[in-house]
């Protein structure tokens, strides 16, 4: 049975909230996901919580008490509270009716499966979580493999991430290594580094795309450096026609993988 919690100033409602920063999640390995729907998604790919907190409400829908059940079923806290102690947790004045605690997973290089798909998508020095969580459902959509985050980017399981990646977050696998750990990994198989830059007049509807790609996406503000694009086997640019020079990171990432995936159709 749940367990009932009713005081703001209890541990666990403390440890939930605690979640929420960085340095909390990487020393717990663990991170928060809120709404049924992630939930749901999560289950569906055999990934069940450590910890689940719901109010009255959020305990009602079916799927909740399935979810519920089998966290308790596999040894986890499942917590029944208040809608005024969920807004504490998820720092939220109008919270989701479920929030859950997961394991992190391994990010290292050596846990990908280069061969499991013939796309994968690399950020370089991504700040932005949301755009990290929205290239993560962008990699779900196109069936890529997973994201490699380069260098110095935002933390994949923050909750903006969790919550833009809308149960990517559960079905990409996400590696994080410096630009040089991955080149020689990247090098290490099969693999063609494509990069997005303003530096070409290579379109990218017109490109040699050879699998497994390996999309390389570079910093909002500053794009990719220099010596990176060096690095990379082609080039490719999205043509502007208006005033602005540049998309959006997550923006370009789509439009392109989306056109790696025709141009092998239309081959």
């Amino acid at each position: 049975m749940p367990r009932e919690i009713t005081s703001f100033s209890n541990s666990t409602v403390k440890f939930i909230r605690s979640l929420r920063d960085k340095k909390a999640r990487r020393s717990e390995g663990l991170f928060l996901a809120e709404g049924l729907r992630i939930i749901t998604e999560a289950r569906d790919e055999g990934h069940l919580p450590k910890l689940i907190a719901f109010g009255p409400q959020g305990a009602q829908h079916p799927l909740a008490q399935e979810i519920i059940a089998a966290t308790e079923a596999a040894g986890g806290d499942a917590i029944l509270t208040s809608p005024d102690i969920l807004s504490k947790m998820s720092g939220k004045d109008n919270p989701q009716a479920l929030i859950a605690a997961y394991d992190q997973p391994d990010t290292s290089l050596a846990s990908l499966k280069r061969a499991a798909a013939d796309i994968w998508l690399v950020g370089e020095k991504l700040r932005d979580p949301g755009n990290i969580g929205t290239i993560l459902r962008t990699g779900d959509a196109v069936g890529a493999g997973g994201l490699i985050l380069i260098d110095d980017c935002a933390d994949p399981f923050a909750v903006e991430t969790v919550r833009a990646s809308m149960g990517a977050i559960f079905t990409q696998k996400i590696a994080q290594a410096p630009w040089d750990e991955f080149l020689p990994w990247l090098r290490s198989g099969p693999g063609q580094l494509v990069g997005t830059s303003l530096q070409t007049e290579h379109d990218y509807r017109d490109a040699p795309y050879e699998a497994p790609v390996f999309l390389l996406i570079g910093n909002e503000s500053q794009g990719l450096p220099d010596a990176y694009e060096a690095e990379c086997d082609l080039l490719v640019k999205i043509p502007m026609h208006g005033r602005a020079d540049s998309l959006n990171a997550a923006v370009a990432a789509a439009i392109t993988a989306f056109e790696v995936r025709s141009a092998w159709r239309n081959r």
